[in-house]
């Protein structure tokens, strides 16, 4: 007999006829409204002069990066072969398959194209930001809990838990493991680091770095996706996922970025 918990959460909030609300799709509706209330305060905390509307829409253009480069990057990360032999299923988002690393790069574009079109440099926006996008990565980590998928290897530990989809097997729950450390935790130090300095651009780096670094070691104990063709058993060359590949190279630009702004500033 086991004492480990059985995840039996169901993903939907309800369900009424053919109208379902899923979890994970609150968890992301959240964190934008979490940023619209309280993204305003970090901007005036540093004398940013936005007003509500234009906090509205840079948010808005955080949504659209987030969700198509979410998809995007699945597509192209995580099963470009099978989506080109039937591209129609792109856009069969209910299905699943969103990719952190994709939503970053679209969020990123999406954020150079509202400062460009405004006028506003894009670490003076970004920075403040960056702490309310670690709070929305870790609600996001909860709704995965939820949804009991991206779950962790098999793992006697005590709070181990049963996933439906993961056998009959106790498992470590990475997701909750993500949501702490790529989440609040990281939420709380970006905080500290923006309300104590004055390099634009270092909050938005250390952000970067980072979830590079904590996803790169969670991805030790979490199961790699393993729906690919260009990998065997969810393992490039036998040694690192996609996830650590992708999380790499957010370390090394970060490095990169970090340089190029303390030599701006000295």
């Amino acid at each position: 007999m086991t004492n480990h918990y059985v995840h039996d959460i169901n993903p939907f909030l309800f369900e009424i006829g053919f109208i379902r609300v899923p979890w994970y799709g609150l968890m992301y509706l959240l964190s934008f409204v979490i940023g619209y209330l309280f993204l305003k305060k970090n901007y005036d905390k540093k004398e940013i002069k936005l007003t509500q509307e234009q906090i509205v829409a840079f948010i808005f253009y955080i949504m659209l990066g987030v969700m198509i480069g979410g998809r995007l990057g699945y597509v192209i990360f995580y099963g470009l072969l099978d989506y080109l032999k039937h591209p129609l299923d792109i856009f069969k988002v209910w299905q699943g398959g969103m990719s952190f690393h994709g939503g970053a790069i679209g969020t990123i574009i999406a954020g150079l194209i509202y400062c460009k079109k405004n006028k506003w440099n894009f670490y003076t926006l970004a920075d403040p930001a960056m702490p309310f996008v670690a709070i929305g990565l870790g609600l996001g980590r909860i709704g995965n809990f939820i949804n009991g998928e991206l779950y962790g290897k098999v793992s006697d530990v005590p709070w181990a838990v049963i996933f439906p989809e993961g056998g009959p097997w106790p498992r470590h729950p990475s997701q909750l493991y993500e949501a702490l450390l790529e989440g609040f935790l990281m939420a709380i130090f970006l905080q500290i680091v923006f309300l104590k300095t004055s390099i634009k651009g270092l909050v938005f780096w250390l952000f970067i770095g980072s979830y590079g670094v904590v996803r790169f070691l969670i991805e030790y104990i979490r199961i790699p996706d393993t729906g690919l063709d260009i990998y065997n058993h969810g393992m490039i060359f036998g040694v690192f996922s996609m996830g650590q590949v992708l999380s790499l190279c957010m370390v090394i630009a970060a490095v990169i970025g970090m340089i190029v702004i303390r030599n701006k500033s000295s």
